[in-house]
């Protein structure tokens, strides 16, 4: 800090202005903000992709880039209905081409009716457009067989992420040890632990049992909030179902259980349900906390307080790039929601065709429509494909030994964990860096495969993983795995 004081002095006696905004002068809590999704092994991956167009010789010819849920990125095809509605609400001329469906025709006139100007370029309200909130509500009811669910309710956003974010920034408050505490699973989406920085609250870690395939258990929440107590006010529970990166599936006995104990405890709880369509396990199945919550009747129906948020991005859709999500809130004090909405229309409102998205994937062509029977066929491919890829992961991870993966039964990643040598450990240390960033970093320099180390994510200690995505075609996913089980071994072999 002096140097650097001294630095300016200096500066200023040589007639240089010093910089307003510098490291010591900035945010702090921005500072401390990571994501480890796009952090250093990211930048790695890139630079190595440079060196390759520049001709430089690696012992591979592509970087595969397994970092990252991003579906599209990894050669999924979007979905047919998705793509022609909004290439026909983007440039409405071709209403009149005959090479469209008439149920698509129709439904991009009815989204570009519902928009300022009939254009998707106008902006609009900063909850969302009305109609689409409906759409929303309307299949929030149906998914949940018939429990109502309020326009009012529901808040348009920029993907799941950011509405996340506005959630938290009504509930972080408090100084020293009244601050808010936040429960989050560990392992965890780096988005919670950036946000949480961001905001300068005070991160709950509840840990997941790796030896009950990432199962939540009641007794460790207990742990971790009567120990955060000691030291802030924990005031929110958060609840990935299913997992990222750990890919398992809430059983609904559990969800009942996280519900009973955030009532008695007097939690908000945040259920982030952006894989509810990825589910793939034998005898696992997707159940929303909101429909959990209702059919348990008062008083937790009528008296807890719920945000569950959705997503275009991932499921069968992958529509990363258009940024369209929601969140619904259950029970929240009427008044607050009332601030929400103030705090939303700050931002102005989410991208119109990540809104016009969101409508499509809450109201899909009805069996009647021409559209119908590809969009169908096109959704289960793609979730079939999913799952076979889910299994394949497992298998070939517990083949190799060092490796053990949990079944991945929804989402769209895995989460091994892998056995490092002493020496490995020791020279990370040497190096500077978690030992699980050491293997990857390795691993990307050799074979080209990049994934997110564990301690990313957060890990109980002594145990070491990789995130990496189910996402490549199954013929490349397959040749990484391979890949990566021989490259384990050879590391294993060479620090022993």
């Amino acid at each position: 800090m002096a140097s650097r004081v001294n630095d300016r002095s200096q500066a200023s006696r040589n007639g240089l202005k010093g910089k307003v905004l510098t490291l010591d002068t900035m945010n702090p809590c921005v500072r401390r903000v990571e994501y480890a999704v796009r952090g250093p092994i990211l930048q790695r991956a890139l630079e190595l992709e440079q060196e390759l167009r520049q001709g430089v010789k690696k012992p591979f010819t592509e970087i595969i880039h397994a970092n990252i849920g991003d579906a599209q990125a990894m050669g999924q095809r979007p979905i047919t209905f998705f793509r022609q509605v909004l290439a026909l609400c983007v440039y409405p001329n071709l209403l009149s081409s005959p090479d469209f469906p008439d149920d698509v025709k129709r439904r991009a006139e009815r989204i570009l009716q519902a928009c300022g100007g009939h254009s998707l370029g106008a902006y609009t309200m900063s909850s969302g457009i009305q109609m689409i909130r409906e759409d929303v509500a309307q299949y929030i009811e149906r998914r949940d067989g018939g429990i109502p669910a309020d326009p009012n309710n529901v808040f348009l956003s920029t993907g799941a992420s950011d509405a996340i974010l506005t959630v938290l920034r009504l509930l972080v408050a408090g100084e020293g040890r009244a601050r808010t505490g936040v429960l989050i699973p560990i392992p965890q989406y780096p988005l919670y632990s950036a946000a949480l920085a961001e905001l300068d609250a005070v991160q709950v870690d509840y840990y997941l049992d790796e030896e009950r395939a990432w199962a939540l258990d009641l007794a460790e929440l207990r742990r971790a909030l009567g120990q955060a107590r000691d030291r802030c006010c924990p005031r929110v529970l958060c609840v990935i179902n299913p997992g990222n990166p750990t890919g398992q599936v809430q059983t609904r006995e559990c969800i009942e259980a996280v519900i009973r104990f955030a009532f008695e405890e007097g939690l908000f709880l945040m259920a982030d349900e952006v894989y509810q369509d990825n589910v793939y396990a034998e005898g696992s199945q997707f159940h929303s906390f909101k429909k959990v919550l209702m059919e348990m009747g008062p008083p937790y129906a009528t008296q807890q307080e719920l945000a569950s948020f959705h997503s275009v991005s991932k499921c069968y859709m992958g529509e990363c790039g258009f940024r369209g999500g929601y969140v619904e809130v259950v029970n929240m004090d009427a008044e607050v929601q009332k601030q929400m909405a103030k705090l939303i229309s700050v931002r102005l409102c989410p991208p119109v065709p990540g809104q016009a998205l969101m409508d499509m994937v809450v109201n899909p062509p009805a069996p009647s429509e021409p559209s119908f029977k590809q969009f169908q066929a096109e959704r289960q491919e793609v979730l079939a494909e999913l799952a076979a890829k889910a299994k394949l992961t497992e298998q070939v991870f517990n083949e190799a030994p060092g490796i053990h993966c949990n079944p991945v039964q929804g989402a769209m990643y895995s989460f091994p964990r892998v056995q490092l040598p002493p020496r490995a450990v020791q020279r990370a240390q040497e190096l500077g860096l978690a030992a699980d960033m050491f293997f990857c970093l390795c691993l990307l320099e050799e074979t080209g495969i990049c994934v997110v180390p564990g301690s990313g994510f957060g890990q109980q200690e002594g145990t070491y993983h990789f995130r990496m995505t189910i996402l490549p075609p199954l013929e490349k996913l397959r040749l990484l795995l391979e890949k990566l089980r021989h490259f384990h071994a050879k590391f294993t072999q060479e620090y022993s």
